[in-house]
């Protein structure tokens, strides 16, 4: 019993920062969701705990490639390729380590933005693909977080039905 309560514990810290990973990617978010709601079915072994973890892994399963394709799809129509985007993460990158917290965003958006000028010479073209571009990211990763905190609940459903039925 004492088992289960340190694994459901740490289960539940590890989905929140799974949460967490979801809107700030450095950290692994939706798979870390995957694997943490699996591994707690597993061993705590009952019918609701493999209910309700198979339930969360299936909504980050979900959230990762409603992502993927409403980014994907977006990031298409605004003929945005992927050098600007390889861009835009060293842009993150260098940003995360100048500015504190937002910088990995700011990062991001002057990398894109930068690449995009300089691909296309028109500036208002740049930043209204670069725009798009950073909507459709962003509509990702609301989706994404959605479907992590979702998936977060899930688990907790299936912790109280483990524990008081």
């Amino acid at each position: 019993m004492t088992l289960a309560i340190v694994v459901s514990v740490l289960a539940v810290l590890l989905l929140i920062v799974g949460v967490v990973g979801t809107v700030y990617p450095i950290l692994p978010g939706s798979m870390l969701i995957l694997v943490t709601a699996v591994a707690w079915a597993w061993i705590l072994g009952s019918g609701a705990s493999w209910t309700f973890g198979l339930i969360a892994a299936g909504l980050a399963i979900a959230g990762m490639s409603a992502s993927a394709v409403l980014t994907g799809r977006r990031l298409l129509r605004e003929k945005v390729t992927r050098g600007p985007i390889t861009w835009g993460v060293i842009g993150a990158i260098v940003g995360f380590f100048a500015i504190p917290i937002v910088g990995l965003f700011i990062g991001f958006a002057a990398g894109l933005f930068g690449s995009q000028w300089a691909r296309t010479k028109d500036a208002r073209a740049a930043l209204a693909s670069s725009w798009g571009a950073l909507k459709a990211m962003g509509l990702g990763m609301l989706v994404e977080l959605g479907c992590a905190m979702l998936a977060l609940v899930s688990v907790g459903v299936g912790i109280l039905v483990h524990f008081v039925f």
